[in-house]
């Protein structure tokens, strides 16, 4: 198995990961319990990781992030959706 094989198999798993989540999120409307910090954090350092393999340049790594960034914004708008109180303002 050549070297962007195994690279490209990683990265579908690790981009996949993220799928449950997101599905969970839409089927209950519920991200309560999601935490900001924590896919902000995911969400800057997938964009790090999304530069490094720009410049290498690695199809694996850039398209693994390009996918994991854009599920990390879905997480993000659905936990800005709803995840806000019920009671607050707006809802």
């Amino acid at each position: 198995m050549s070297n962007d094989a195994i690279g490209l198999v990683a990265a579908l798993l690790t981009t996949v990961a993220y799928v449950p989540q997101v599905v969970r999120i839409v089927k209950t409307r519920s991200a309560h319990d999601i935490s900001w910090w924590m896919f902000g954090i995911m969400s800057v350092g997938a964009s790090l990781w999304l530069w490094y393999g720009l410049r290498l340049p690695a199809l694996p790594v850039v398209a693994a992030n390009v996918v994991t960034l854009a599920l990390l914004a879905l997480i993000l708008f659905l936990k800005w959706q709803y995840g806000r109180d019920a009671a607050s303002p707006g809802r």
